[in-house]
């Protein structure tokens, strides 16, 4: 489970549908990826990460600092 994934949409007071409609995606498709249930494709990893301004080892759970990585311009 991705639970950083789900926390920060829950901390924006967002459904899944919201964040499925930001990803073009419906909204099983991204429960699926809140529960591990799918692997989640590396653009939406990059999708993920830019809108809610952290790192894709945070979305991973591979770190639990939410600050992300200096972006290249």
């Amino acid at each position: 489970m991705y639970s950083h994934i789900r926390t920060l949409r829950e901390d924006r007071d967002l459904l899944q549908k919201d964040i499925a409609e930001y990803l073009h995606c419906t909204q099983v498709t991204y429960s699926r990826y809140e529960l591990g249930l799918r692997d989640i494709p590396t653009e939406v990893l990059i999708a993920l990460a830019k809108f809610h301004n952290t790192s894709i080892d945070y979305l991973l759970g591979l770190t639990d600092i939410k600050q992300p990585y200096p972006r290249k311009k």
